[in-house]
């Protein structure tokens, strides 16, 4: 028997001798009972699938870490030999090779179970624009079910698929999961390939990933992410790892920016998340003003990104317009009375708001933000197809616009039991502190999967070791996490490994000059030093490198011993530069030291 197909259920199943065939019995058995015939606009055939899990030999975990589990891909990304829609029928051609992303996922074990209906050329977030019925949402069927990866997140939140491969320009990875109670991760711009994928916008698209919890997600990342020469918009990205440092500001929206538009149950659940951060260790929330976010947000579709819509569809757009829904059309339309200048008027307008919104992020690590600002209802839609989804991506459509990374995790439900959540929001290159941060959150609000009874697993601790593909580096000064500089080290893909002290052997001092302040540590004759608090980050190497080349004089790196005998990399400071500076070292460390000032 089956309970769920999350990673670790599903793989302890299958060393407990689970067969393949079984676990596709289990699938599609759970297919025909939930019975929702617009979550999948093309489904594998049994027998196929079957075949293709017993093409991968003896269960094997390490040699592919996504062995035998079964996911779902949205119909906008190419998997050969099967037609990919975008949601319209005219549209339709027979892919000749996977997605890179496809690819990879299927060499590490996964397999396919079908692919997902969404909202026509990816163009919405309520998932119920597709020539095909719509999927139910599996929280409550009278809502809309988010989209436009609206099949791939019902799929999971129906406990039908370990995970599925959505897209998200505008929030369609993250909208989808908040409606549905799931996990949503939109990954740094260029992290993950997409190299056949249709596009929305080309400079803005990610592919997304849904899962039950934050580990899912992350392992399933893991599986995916690589640089691809193939896609133009592919980045060689610091390898993700997960990074939970011990002090953490996280920004949330102050009152007078947040927008609820007369949801009181939504605002209420908002406050309700916010009191569960302030209980994890180490948070501190820090109320920020959102309204520059807010209006790059307006640009999405205000602004000329339609154009790029309207690029990626030109062909039928041109030849034959009725194929689109109305809505559809009229949305990407909008692109026909815009010109050149009004292009670059919206870079250039963009350009500006991005340098408004910079500064927040040497005040915070982490903006958390609703997932959505309210919920919209089939009804509400049926008048309207238009406001409900504009409002649905106030807190969303300005993330791919800013190369930031984000994640939605599901909170305790609102009052009237309809879903709920946060959406992590970081600089590109911090996936690893968001989901290091939501599966603490996610755990704690005690919640099932999706629709599901199937309780969120547990998150194990995180190492304390880096991997070996990675530096480590002490840190002891404004590099610490939550302080002045450490926005250095997480915008470079460093992660955090483990606070801990230094061997008795140094002594610590308050340089002069800054802001921001900085000390100097000092290796001195045993027995005369202090223990002194440190943090341990890891790099990769080119990262480690260009790193150390930016420290400034008297500053240095060297070998440091720490309190359990290691040495790794570390600041150090040259003798001579600390002859007339305080001596703070019986404070502990440089953060006792600011607090104390």
């Amino acid at each position: 028997m089956i309970n769920s197909f999350d990673i670790q259920s599903l793989h302890s199943a299958y060393a407990s001798g689970l067969s393949p065939r079984d676990m596709l019995s289990a699938v599609y058995a759970r297919i025909a009972q939930v019975a929702d015939y617009g979550i999948f606009i093309h489904l594998v055939a049994q027998d196929d699938a079957a075949r293709a899990l017993e093409s991968l030999g003896p269960f094997d975990p390490v040699a592919k870490p996504l062995w035998g589990l079964p996911f779902a891909v949205k119909d906008n990304i190419d998997v050969a030999g099967l037609p990919t829609t975008a949601a319209c029928v005219e549209f339709t051609y027979i892919a000749d090779a996977h997605a890179t992303v496809v690819a990879r996922l299927l060499e590490a074990g996964a397999i396919l179970i079908g692919k997902t209906n969404l909202d026509q050329f990816a163009t919405g977030l309520v998932g119920v624009r597709s020539p095909w019925l719509h999927p139910r949402n599996a929280i409550d069927p009278s809502l809309a079910p988010g989209g436009s990866s609206s099949g791939s997140a019902v799929a999971v939140a129906q406990g039908i698929v370990t995970f599925a491969l959505g897209t998200d320009t505008a929030g369609s990875g993250r909208i989808p999961a908040g409606l549905n109670n799931i996990v949503g991760l939109k990954p740094s711009l260029g992290l993950l390939s997409t190299t056949g994928v249709i596009p929305a916008c080309r400079t803005l698209d990610c592919v997304s990933i849904f899962a039950g919890s934050t580990d899912d997600s992350w392992r399933v990342l893991q599986a995916a992410a690589a640089y691809d020469p193939a896609d133009p918009y592919s980045r060689a990205c610091p390898a993700p790892a997960l990074s939970r440092p011990p002090r953490l500001r996280m920004g949330v929206p102050d009152k007078s920016s947040r927008q609820f538009f007369g949801d009181a149950l939504a605002e209420e659940a908002f406050e309700t998340h916010l009191a569960s951060l302030t209980k994890l260790d180490g948070v501190e929330l820090i109320e920020i003003d959102i309204t520059p976010f807010l209006q790059v947000a307006e640009l999405l579709y205000g602004g000329p990104w339609v154009a790029e819509r309207r690029w990626a569809v030109r062909s039928i757009m041109d030849s034959n317009p009725d194929a689109l829904l109305p809505v559809t059309r009229k949305i990407i339309g909008a692109a026909d009375g815009m010109s050149a200048v009004d292009a670059f008027d919206g870079l250039y307008k963009l350009a500006a708001m991005r340098r408004a919104t910079e500064p927040v992020w040497k005040r915070i690590d982490i903006l958390a933000v609703p997932t959505m600002p309210t919920i919209a209802t089939l009804k509400e839609l049926e008048a309207d197809p238009i406001g409900p989804n504009s409002r649905l991506g106030v807190y969303t459509n300005f993330v791919n616009l800013l190369d930031l990374a984000a994640l939605a995790i599901p909170g305790v439900f609102r009052k009237d039991m309809r879903a709920a959540g946060l959406t992590f929001i970081a600089p590109a290159g911090c996936d690893g502190l968001l989901a290091s941060v939501g599966r603490q959150f996610h755990v704690a609000a005690n919640l099932t999967i999706g629709g599901t009874n199937t309780p969120v697993p547990a998150a194990p601790p995180l190492p304390e070791r880096a991997s070996p593909d990675r530096i480590e580096l002490v840190v002891v000064g404004a590099h610490l996490s939550g302080m002045a500089l450490n926005h250095e080290l997480t915008s470079i893909g460093a992660s955090f490994v483990r606070a801990t002290t230094t061997s008795a052997d140094y002594r610590m001092f308050a340089l002069p000059g800054g802001p921001p302040k900085r000390p100097g540590l000092v290796r001195v004759a045993d027995g005369a030093g202090h223990r002194l608090a440190v943090e341990v980050w890891a790099l990769e190497p080119a990262s480690f490198g260009a790193f150390v080349s930016r420290i400034p004089e008297p500053l240095g790196v060297g070998n440091l011993r720490l309190a359990d005998g290691a040495r790794a990399k570390g600041f150090l400071c040259e003798a001579e530069a600390v002859k007339d500076a305080l001596d703070i070292s019986a404070h502990g460390g440089w953060r006792a030291f600011i607090a104390a000032s």
